[in-house]
């Protein structure tokens, strides 16, 4: 080793203390500003101290003793828990024929579709190649490719308005220019 690197290694530095301050050392008055705030604070983060019932389900000491008056027997628990299970079946049922009638409607309209323009069909089921969008898309810049990364293939268009019976509020946008198709 060289010698002013063991004169480095020999000498006594003195330690630097960091004068920097820790914010979240001092402790914080949340009665500051508007008293609203601080009430919705105290709604939303309850103090989590056991000795007290909290309203938002942090800590309730007496749970146990209500549930016990409001239930007092065991069968009329199991009772309770089958009759909720057979309400949850019930309304699976109802969303899963809902869901059925909902499909066997797209089906029928698509073969609708099918029989009367086979190329419109075609072009409502044509797989996508990603490799292609995605080729197209490193070519565009700014904004546009913003838009086209964003979009999701085969979704509903977000910037499509619905037909309303009046005009808009704000009045007509001359600047509106329809987004590009990137197929």
């Amino acid at each position: 080793m060289s010698s002013s690197l063991l004169n480095l290694r020999d000498a006594r530095l003195p330690l630097r203390v960091a004068q920097a301050s820790v914010r979240y050392a001092g402790r914080v008055e949340t009665n500051i500003g508007d008293p609203k705030l601080s009430l919705i604070r105290r709604i939303l983060y309850p103090s989590n101290m056991r000795s007290k019932p909290s309203p938002t389900g942090t800590w309730r000491p007496n749970v146990g003793w209500r549930l016990q008056r409001a239930i007092p027997s065991v069968q009329a628990h199991e009772t309770i828990e089958r009759a909720w299970r057979l309400h949850e079946r019930h309304l699976r049922k109802v969303r899963q024929a809902e869901l059925e009638r909902k499909y066997q409607c797209m089906w029928k309209a698509m073969e609708t579709l099918r029989e009367l323009d086979p190329a419109l069909y075609a072009e409502a089921n044509k797989q996508e190649d990603p490799r292609e969008r995605s080729e197209t898309v490193a070519k565009l810049k700014g904004l546009d490719r913003k838009v086209a990364e964003s979009r999701v293939r085969g979704l509903f268009p977000r910037e499509l308005r619905l037909p309303t019976d009046t005009p808009p509020r704000d009045g007509w946008n001359y600047d509106w220019k329809p987004l590009p198709q990137y197929d």
